[in-house]
Parts: C-alpha cells; structure tokens; sequence
C-alpha cells in the first residue's frame, strides 16, 4: 500500500485511511521506519527529500485545498524570471480568503519562507496551470495570472521595475486567457498596471484585447512619491518606468 507514496511529497494521514491504510497501521508503520511525522497528520518516508512543493502537492491533491503558487513564484517556475537569484527567494502561495494552512506546512522547515496570500482578486481557479516535478505534478499560476498577481502585489511586496522587466519576456501571452482574467479581476491597480506595461513592451497581442470591456476603475493611482503622472492609465509611477 506504501506504494501508493509518491516519492518527493507528503502524505496525508486522512488520506491514506481513505486508501485502506488505517491510523493503527499507520503508527506501525512508522515505529517499523517506514513513515516518519512531517507534523500533525502528516508524514513521509524517511530520507526522502521533501521540499515546499511536496507538501503543496498533499494541499492539493489529497486535502482539496484552493491553493497554488503565484506571482514571481509561478513566473520563476514557468521559466521567466527576469533575474536569476542565488539560492532561493520568498515562495508566494495564493489562496481565496479565509483559507487556512494545515499546521504541519506552516511549522514546517522548508528551507525557504512562505507567504501565504489571502485575496479574491482573481477566481481561484481561472488561468491554473499543472506543472511537471520529477514524480508528481501541482498546478499554479499561467503567465497570464502570475503577472496580474505580481501587480497586485506591486509595489509594496514586489518592485515595479522587476515586474516591467518580466512583462518585456511575456511575448507569448494568449490574449482569449488575459481578456477573461483582466474581466474578473478585481484591482484596479493590477488592470491598469498591467495594460500600462503591456503597452510600454509593444506586445504584439495586446490590440487583441477589448480594453472597452473592461472596468478600470475612476480616480488617480499613486505608486510613487513625486512621481510621474500617466494620464492615458490615471497612474503615478516612477520615473523609471513612467516614459511609453
């Protein structure tokens, strides 16, 4: 039944009852050194390496929670991370209000830190994608919902000019995809921000959208102190990002 075990991830002690595996059995298994406790309910096999997406694979797969990886976090993962940084960097996990993380995964030492995002700023499974580890897969953000991610987030957790850097790799975006989030998505600052930078890169598939659609809002922006007025967005930005 241990087979059941995908090497590399977590295994729920609910879930594994559900597969025929009982508690009893389960303890026995473990004083045998066939399990060992990640945390509370949760275990894995001993020496087998386990990083963060391990245990969001058991979020996913076996606990059904709505969470994923965004922002730069889905932009690294798809490859398009404008900097290529010396170990690793803060993971973003996103998730609908009032989504709470088991206890074994937030006490967890994973090596990196965590940040779990409560926001409904976007549908919480529009724009998913699955992504291939070496023996499981986890879905997360497209490039289309990690941008509008990035800029929700922008600019107090993530900086303005990084995400205009990697809005410049997003030549491929599929403009059906970032019509149906840029209509569902609740900031108006990530909208504006988004279309602003779109249009600053010359992407080939924005005049593919129907801006006319979209709710963007009334009233000005400020991103940037003494910065620069954009009129076309209603936005200040920096001055270094502010010239089209």
């Amino acid at each position: 039944m241990l087979d059941l075990h995908k090497p590399g991830t977590v295994s729920l002690a609910s879930w594994l009852e559900k597969q025929g595996i009982s508690r009893d059995l389960q303890k026995r298994y473990r004083r045998g050194g066939w399990l060992e406790s990640v945390g509370p309910g949760a275990l894995n096999r001993p020496g087998d390496e386990v990083r963060w997406q391990g245990g969001l694979y058991a979020l996913q797969a076996q606990a059904n929670l709505p969470v994923h990886p965004g922002a730069m976090t889905a932009v690294a993962m798809h490859g398009l991370a404008h900097y290529l940084r010396l170990g690793e960097e803060k993971v973003f996990l996103f998730s609908p209000p009032k989504t709470t993380l088991p206890a074994w995964f937030r006490k967890h030492d994973w090596a990196v830190p965590i940040r779990h995002v409560q926001t409904s700023v976007l549908p919480p499974t529009l724009g998913l994608t699955d992504h291939e580890e070496k023996t499981f897969a986890i879905r997360i953000s497209s490039p289309e919902r990690a941008m509008l991610e990035c800029l929700h987030l922008a600019p107090e957790e993530l900086d303005l000019v990084e995400c205009s850097q990697v809005m410049e790799g997003l030549v491929n975006l599929r403009p059906k995809l970032v019509q149906e989030l840029l209509a569902a998505c609740t900031s108006v600052k990530a909208k504006r921000l988004f279309l602003y930078l779109a249009e600053k890169a010359n992407h080939q598939w924005l005049p593919l959208l129907d801006i006319s659609k979209l709710n963007l809002g009334r009233g000005d922006r400020s991103l940037a102190k003494g910065g620069v007025y954009v009129s076309k967005y209603h936005l200040v930005l920096p001055e270094s990002l502010a010239a089209l």
